[in-house]
């Protein structure tokens, strides 16, 4: 049973959120999804409301999911085993249709009938769709020792974004839909690309020169050497915690991608938990914000 919470709290915490409801209204809110927060039921129900909620007050949100556990849990029905460099997922051809499949199919599709419930409009898009997310084939650079020449892998099918045509983006947004993207991107021969959420989501924020780039993750958010949120973090920062090896795994590219964003023209960058209840919403609508803001300085 849930704690009752008296009515004044309700309505100061009402009284809290309408300045950022107001200063919100008509703005462009990017969201990439992923994490626990896509395979909790209760925190799927969360999410969908909380999209639902930006959108009925004037937020125009964009929805760009990753989908890890469910590609692995498919992955692992087949006997083959993922591995990452850096984040990011060595994708060979078998690989790639199983990405496709799941991102495009089971998980995006899950995602737009639980915003749909919810009473508004969502469409799932794969970045393939009206050429969204063109691509080319990536090359990680990896330097593990500073003293030792760096070595290039290929990933296989990983992309990399070279251009973004929001054009399906704006006519879905003017007819009252919320987009949901799946990060999967076609090169200049019709190739198929998997490509990082983060990434794609860095992207179509620049795009769209949204006015916040949410990037949802497992963790509070950037953390200092006692497990202590970070509430902000600037570039020479996160670059010192990266070369001390203090930042590391999956959080190298959402930082990475955050700055980039910030570069491209995008106001705010924070990074938050999404294993928290109504994160988004906490993060937009309260005073303090839940995890860590990037900043370039």
């Amino acid at each position: 049973m849930e704690a009752h919470i008296p009515k004044a709290s309700v309505a100061e915490i009402l009284i809290e959120a309408l300045p950022y409801i107001r200063s919100f209204s008509g703005t462009t809110v990017v969201i990439k999804y992923g994490g626990h927060a896509m395979v909790d039921e209760q925190l799927k129900e969360d999410f969908a409301r909380d999209i639902s909620l930006l959108k009925l007050v004037g937020v125009h949100p964009v929805v760009v999911h990753g989908g890890g556990p469910q590609i692995n849990s498919v992955l692992d029905q087949m006997g083959i085993r993922p591995k990452f460099v850096r984040g990011m997922r060595m994708t060979d051809g078998a690989t790639m249709d199983v990405v496709e499949m799941v991102l495009g199919g089971k998980v995006n599709k899950s995602i737009v009938a639980q915003i749909n419930q919810q009473g508004v409009r969502a469409v799932g898009l794969s970045g393939k769709d009206g050429g969204l997310i063109q691509a080319e084939k990536m090359q990680i650079v990896f330097q593990e020792d500073a003293t030792k020449p760096p070595e290039i892998i290929d990933p296989g099918m990983v992309g990399q974004v070279t251009r973004i045509n929001p054009a399906i983006i704006h006519t879905l947004a003017k007819e009252g839909f919320i987009p949901i993207i799946a990060p999967v991107g076609v090169g200049e021969n019709g190739e198929t690309y998997n490509i990082n959420a983060d990434l794609v989501a860095s992207h179509i924020a620049m795009a769209l020169n949204a006015g916040r780039l949410i990037l949802m993750t497992d963790v509070d958010g950037v953390l200092d050497d006692e497990g202590r949120l970070i509430s902000s973090i600037d570039a020479a920062t996160a670059k010192e915690m990266i070369e001390k090896q203090k930042i590391t795994g999956g959080m190298i590219p959402k930082i990475e991608y955050a700055l980039e964003a910030l570069k491209g023209g995008v106001k705010k960058v924070p990074i938050i938990n999404g294993k928290r209840r109504h994160a988004i919403l906490l993060e937009l609508f309260t005073d303090q914000g839940i995890g860590t803001e990037v900043t370039l300085r």
